[in-house]
């Protein structure tokens, strides 16, 4: 297969007045938009987007994973959502894994069947029509689009084929070996090669039909249960049944008169709003998108609320510092003091894995709701490990967790790890008593990308007034913290120019430039649907209809946006 990656098309942004879905596969997106024809609102698109995703994508996604959502209503303008992430099994304790020979410097493979926590995912969907949906449509129509694309089969997009491979890969080079339900003749599919996933298709009904206990219980948790008792593991069916999704209510933060919601822990969404905080005390817009002064900026800010996020957050039930600490404005200012163009110094405690594919998509109805949603297995397909005649692999969520005993990630029985996965609202600032005004769903996924990727999409609507095509086209930023050599890595993506990549390395940054093809992956995959084109800063608003809807959709990813 050819490697190569290259971006030879042009983009504009898909507009609309009615609904609108945007995700990483334009079969998930057609699911998405079928649903909404037939009646159903954003929840219920949604969740046909993410199950339509789990058959198309596996790589990345499905019903062995967790996700999160928030929810816009369009009557109430109220915004809540759901905590779709599993916990661990209750026998793995930090002393059960110190006694099979682990240690922090020495933990399980990410692979490992030790690393599966307990499926958040088809609970999340279940919750979410429940919940939020129109109730217009059976849970079963819902999931129809995807049964169909499991039994018929769908051609391999090209992005989704060469991921395919790659974690296959990555799978035997473990020792593993992917169960047959996701492969052809022992194979990752090719691009444009057709796919059929009967086994996942059966799971899917019977979701459909009966709900979570279909999933929890009876034939999907005993497969579950066995394959993990067969290579090691601890997870019982006790531990599959206890599992619940949990109603939340996300958190935000202000930045020039728009609010930016994020889930709170176990997601990391807090690093995202400590961020924007952060980097609020500077000016962005005057120091030119993706100059050297902005990036040096955005990369020693990234450091600070990476290090603040990775230290201080995980479990709710385990965290000692409070958010609001966290996200207090002037606590942003003192981090921001910390800043110079010189270089800011600030070490990180290890303790989580930075590889994984995701899913992230968006959908906005004809009512004036939005749903935004990510969906993952952590690292391609987690630990591999596919519960017989279920069609799906199990997650390795499991790797996050610290085996360092005072750290506030560290491993227990029950409990939640850190969570890299985050879904974001953007709304307009107001007063108490007026009904919020909802602006954009957005979200760019890829672990500790993710942070850094909604602040930067955010950033070039706001400072620079892309639209969302534009946003998430622009050449981005990754930060990552490289544990074996103690450094922190800035790579900047082709586009960025040459000069500011020489400059930045003048500065004390440890720079790699230009990544290209493939490897652009690691900056994430986005999606955006705004609710009229508020980013314009040559547009009288007063004048716009805010009923039309503009979207983007990442070209680092297979999808699109589409509408009506």
């Amino acid at each position: 297969m050819n490697t190569d990656l290259t971006f030879s098309s042009r983009r504009s942004p898909v507009v609309c007045s009615r609904g609108c879905v945007a995700s990483s596969q334009p079969l998930a997106s057609a699911a998405g938009l079928d649903v909404l024809k037939r009646g159903g609102n954003a929840a219920d698109a949604a969740v046909a987007i993410a199950a339509a995703l789990a058959v198309t994508e596996p790589c990345s996604t499905g019903l062995g994973g967790d996700a999160f959502c928030l929810f816009f209503n369009g009557n109430t303008g109220e915004i809540r959502g759901i905590n779709g992430s599993g916990r661990s099994p209750r026998a793995l304790t930090l002393e059960f894994l110190e006694g099979r020979g682990y240690t922090a410097e020495a933990p399980p493979s990410p692979f490992d069947v030790l690393n599966v926590t307990v499926p958040g995912a088809p609970a999340c969907w279940c919750d979410t029509v429940q919940m939020f949906g129109s109730h217009k449509l059976s849970f079963q129509e819902v999931l129809s689009g995807a049964v169909e694309l499991a039994e018929v089969g769908f051609p391999v997009a090209k992005v989704t084929a060469h991921h395919w491979a790659k974690w296959v890969a990555a799978l035997r080079d473990d020792g593993k070996e992917l169960g047959g339900d996701l492969l052809i003749d022992s194979h990752a599919p090719k691009c444009g090669q057709v796919f059929r996933n009967h086994a996942l298709a059966k799971t899917l009904k019977e979701l459909g039909e009966r709900g979570k206990p279909a999933f929890y219980q009876g034939r999907v948790a005993q497969a579950i249960a066995y394959v993990i008792s067969q290579h090691g593991g601890v997870m019982t069916l006790e531990d599959l049944s206890a599992h619940d999704s949990e109603v939340i209510t996300p958190i935000s933060t202000e930045y020039k008169g728009v609010r930016l919601w994020e889930p709170p822990p176990n997601s990391q969404g807090p690093a995202a709003l400590l961020l924007l905080n952060i980097l609020e005390n500077f000016p962005l817009k005057a120091m030119g998108h993706n100059s050297s002064d902005y990036i040096h900026v955005l990369v020693e800010a990234v450091r600070l609320a990476l290090t603040d996020a990775l230290r201080y957050l995980g479990d709710p039930d385990h965290v000692t510092v409070p958010l609001e600490t966290l996200l207090d404005k002037s606590y942003s200012r003192q981090r921001a003091q910390l800043i110079s163009m010189d270089r800011a110094m600030e070490g990180l405690e290890p303790g989580l894995m930075t590889g994984s594919d995701t899913v992230y998509f968006c959908v906005m109805d004809s009512e004036g709701n939005a749903c935004s949603f990510v969906n993952s297995t952590y690292m391609g397909f987690g630990t591999g490990l596919v519960p017989k005649d279920c069609g799906f692999s199990l997650q390795n969520r499991g790797a996050s967790f610290s085996l360092r005993r005072d750290h506030v990630n560290c491993v227990a029985g029950g409990k939640r790890p850190y969570h890299t996965i985050i879904a974001a609202l953007l709304t307009a600032s107001a007063a108490e008593s007026q009904k919020t005004q909802l602006l954009a769903a957005l979200g760019v996924m890829g672990a500790l990308m993710q942070t850094q990727g909604h602040v930067q999409v955010l950033l070039n609507m706001l400072e620079f007034g892309m639209d969302p095509q534009q946003a998430l086209d622009a050449p981005r930023v990754h930060v990552e913290y490289h544990r074996k050599t103690d450094e922190w890595l800035v790579h900047l993506e082709d586009g960025v120019d040459q000069d500011v990549a020489d400059e930045l390395k003048r500065r004390g940054q440890k720079v790699e430039w230009p990544v290209t093809g493939h490897k652009r992956s690691q900056f994430g995959r986005g999606q955006i649907i705004t609710l009229g084109d508020w980013w314009n800063p040559s547009v009288n608003q007063a004048e716009c209809p805010t009923r039309v809807l503009w979207a983007g959709s990442d070209p680092r990813a297979d999808g699109c946006a589409q509408g009506y």
